[in-house]
Formats: C-alpha cells, structure tokens, sequence
C-alpha cells in the first residue's frame, strides 16, 4: 500500500553523465501524502527534468528519492509506475472515441467511473458540442480536439487510474483561469487521496499549492506558500509581478 510521501533528498542530475551540465543541483524537499506541490521557475530551470526523475524516466545522478520512506530504485519499475499518473507537457491522445481515450491506462474501467473522471477534469463541459459525445471519434494525436479538450481529457486519463501520485507537467496552460481553478478545485475534491507535483509557468496555477518550490537554474531558490513567499522571496515576488 503506498501512502504517497516523496522525499528528495540532497538530488543532482545531469543528462548523459556530462557533469559539466547540471540541470539538478541538491535538491531536497518533502511532499505529504495528499498535499499539492508546486514547481515554479523559468523555462530550463529544471521543473520537467525534477518531476521525470519520480517515475524513473531518468535516475539521479547523486542523492535518493524516497517513496514512503523507500529508495524508489528499490521498487520494481512497473510497479512504482502503476501508483503514478502523469499528465505530459504534450498531450497524446489515439485514434478511437472519447470514452476509449480516458479508458486507455485503465481498460476494465466501468463507464460510471470513466464519467467520474471527465467529471473532474471538466471534460463533461465540451461533451455536448461533439457530435456523438463520449462515442466521438477522437483522430491520431487528437487533431480534432482543441488544446484545452485535449488537456483536460488526458487529466481524466490520469485521475481513473486512481494514482497515489499524480503528475501535471504544465498541463492546464491550455485552458483559461477559470477552467484551471475548477479543475484543481475537483482535484481537491476527488474520493482518492493523492499526492500533487504541478509544474507551472504562470503564477495562477501555483496560487492554492500546499507548498511552492521555486526553481533558479536547477537549484531551489525559494520556497514555501504563496502568502509566505510574498513575503520573503524576491525572486517569486518578482515572477508574481511580471504576470
């Protein structure tokens, strides 16, 4: 049974073993189970590269991540994968219907759960403008859908494969403000206990996270809430006040 507490502790990375590079460096944080953690900074600051490292699409190349306590290395691969959903930068959908789509990495879902998810994702908010609703069919790489439906179909994806982590790698910028603060408002609200790492450019995203890590060419440069970070944190007040 896995809780979903992820710690980083004293993490470096570099692509390719070129230490010459250092996309990560000493990265140390805890995130509890169920609390939202946001990853702010600028582009090429580190944010995808430190989210990647918790699936294990890549491994440190110093310090552990630890889940519950437990080097994730120690954890066999598809396991420690089957607990984590993630919604990618691009979202990737495939030829079939709308139903077929958020069922992908849960094919036994009922369709009283698969509606749950686009519940809470806010896909039941485009459904009716499509011709045969969750039976329309979506083309490769859904080219028929706009970014925003896209995006939101893909966060109903992750959410029925009912995560104890879950991954949203800028993955509402294609969707207004509003939209974005009802989805992360479901995600609240969702019957499932999580844990959230939201990886974000814009300040809105960020506002309700539990904590803020705030990233500076691949070093944690601030952190805490907002309120705190407004507070102390030069760097964050002046990201809030370019936005």
């Amino acid at each position: 049974t896995i809780q979903g507490r992820v710690s980083f502790d004293h993490v470096s990375f570099h692509y390719n073993g070129n230490s010459d590079v250092t996309v990560l460096d000493d990265i140390s944080f805890t995130a509890e189970p169920g609390e939202m953690v946001a990853i702010l900074g600028a582009t090429g600051s580190g944010k995808t590269s430190l989210v990647n490292l918790i699936p294990r699409f890549y491994d440190p190349t110093a310090g552990r991540i630890l889940l519950d306590g437990t080097d994730i290395k120690d954890f066999q691969q598809d396991s420690l994968r089957a607990h984590i959903g993630i919604v990618p930068q691009e979202t990737v959908l495939f030829s079939g219907n709308v139903s077929d789509n958020i069922r992908y990495g849960r094919p036994e879902a009922t369709q009283e759960q698969v509606l749950a998810a686009a519940r809470a994702a806010h896909v039941d908010e485009f459904i009716p403008v499509l011709q045969k609703g969750y039976d329309t069919h979506v083309e490769e790489r859904g080219v028929n859908l706009s970014g925003g439906q896209k995006q939101r179909s893909a966060i109903a994806r992750a959410l029925l494969m009912d995560p104890r982590i879950l991954i949203l790698d800028d993955s509402t910028s294609s969707v207004d403000v509003e939209t974005e603060n009802r989805i992360q408002a479901a995600l609240k609200d969702w019957g499932h206990t999580f844990t959230t790492f939201i990886v974000a450019q814009r300040i809105s995203t960020v506002l309700k996270a539990d904590k803020i890590i705030v990233l500076d060419n691949g070093r944690i440069a601030a952190r805490g809430t907002h309120a705190s970070l407004m507070r102390s944190s030069r760097i964050y007040q002046e990201i809030y006040e370019s936005q």
